[in-house]
């Protein structure tokens, strides 16, 4: 679906009469508004694209004055809308205050951009019955917990102006080409008590993994803080002083380029068993992300070329799965524990590689 076009929005900046602190434009512009950058300030006002007093500034070195008026044009997203829709959903467990369901791969989570439509959020609002969720400017006016039927609000609203991504009942989330077990919240005081659990580590999470090559010890744990690549800001990577991160892994069958691995996260970060294993020395298989989707170990010949193209267009993505989910259900106290058999398309790939890869 087309990405909807950016609206021109003018923001009036006032000078109070009093002020004194003689900034630069740029400076001035950046403290003012909510989520700018010096860089893109700068680039409007070269574009002409912000005026002071009715005249338009090209330079960023402009000394603010007081009792100027300063405007600037800058494109906004549009108004935002996530409106149910009947993807159909593999649902697991469900009851009045949760429900726990097998993500497929390729399904993005919530809407975001290039991903408004077609997302589990979609999926959930029809699922439960409720209506759409409009929001000016991808944010509410007064920042409140959106009142969404049959799910949880909590954390619900984008995090920042023109932030697309509305979350309602999202508890945690899998990436996209990520397969397997999800718990979704119905009420606030369920989503609260199940983030508690997160925060706490107490949720038991397993992951399946197919990886390039042998872990060696087969068996062990990795602790290597997680950021922003600092060469390609849309990577994670290990990045010294970053969030704390730690996973254990475990061989569950080794193959003969490949491993079949078993995962456990002690904490929650973005893209971590796929950093961390990559970190090992072991890319997941087809994750285009972090280098698995060429032939990382063994003989480069035209037959095994050919071998793995086919196994990469067989699953066009990381070979990653949330094999099992277990926690307190929130209301009762009771242990609840689930597991979902790997995907197709996963245990397809798993079943060529114990034939023998031709190398």
């Amino acid at each position: 679906m087309k990405e909807p076009e950016k609206q021109e929005t003018v923001l009036d900046i006032p000078v109070p009469p009093g002020y004194r602190g003689a900034e630069r434009l740029d400076v001035y512009v950046t403290r003012s508004i909510e989520n700018a950058s010096r860089a893109k300030v700068q680039k409007a006002i070269r574009d002409g694209m912000v005026s002071v007093s009715g005249v338009v500034v090209t330079r960023g070195s402009h000394v603010v004055q007081a009792g100027e008026r300063i405007e600037c044009r800058v494109m906004r997203p549009p108004p935002i809308e996530v409106a149910p829709e009947p993807i159909p959903l593999s649902i697991v467990f469900e009851d009045d205050h949760l429900i726990v369901l097998d993500k497929p791969a390729g399904l993005v989570v919530h809407p975001a951009y290039g991903n408004r439509t077609g997302t589990l959020v979609n999926a959930l609002l029809y699922h439960v019955g409720a209506g759409p969720i409009a929001l000016d400017d991808g944010a509410d006016d007064d920042g409140e917990e959106p009142d969404v039927e049959g799910l949880s609000g909590v954390n619900a609203v984008p995090r920042y102006s023109g932030d697309p991504a509305i979350r309602p009942g999202i508890v945690h989330r899998l990436d996209k080409d990520t397969s397997g077990l999800m718990v979704v919240a119905k009420d606030d005081v369920t989503h609260r008590r199940l983030a508690k659990q997160f925060a706490d580590r107490t949720i038991r999470r397993r992951y399946e993994a197919i990886a390039w090559g042998h872990f060696d010890p087969p068996e062990g744990r990795v602790e290597a803080a997680i950021g922003r690549d600092p060469r390609d800001r849309k990577r994670m990577a290990v990045v010294k002083g970053a969030k704390f991160a730690a996973t254990r892994y475990e061989t569950l069958e080794r193959l003969e380029y490949t491993s079949r691995v078993a995962f456990r996260l002690e904490t929650g970060r973005t893209h971590q068993i796929r950093v961390h294993s990559r970190f090992l020395g072991h890319p997941i298989v087809g994750d285009s992300t972090y280098g698995g989707d060429r032939i990382a170990l063994g003989p480069d010949t035209q037959r095994r070329r050919a071998y793995w193209r086919n196994l990469f267009a067989l699953m066009p993505r990381q070979a990653l799965h949330a094999a099992t989910l277990g926690f307190r259900h929130p209301a009762t106290g009771e242990d609840l524990d689930f597991e979902a058999t790997l995907p197709a398309d996963m245990a397809e790939v798993l079943k060529r590689l114990r034939s023998g890869d031709p190398g």
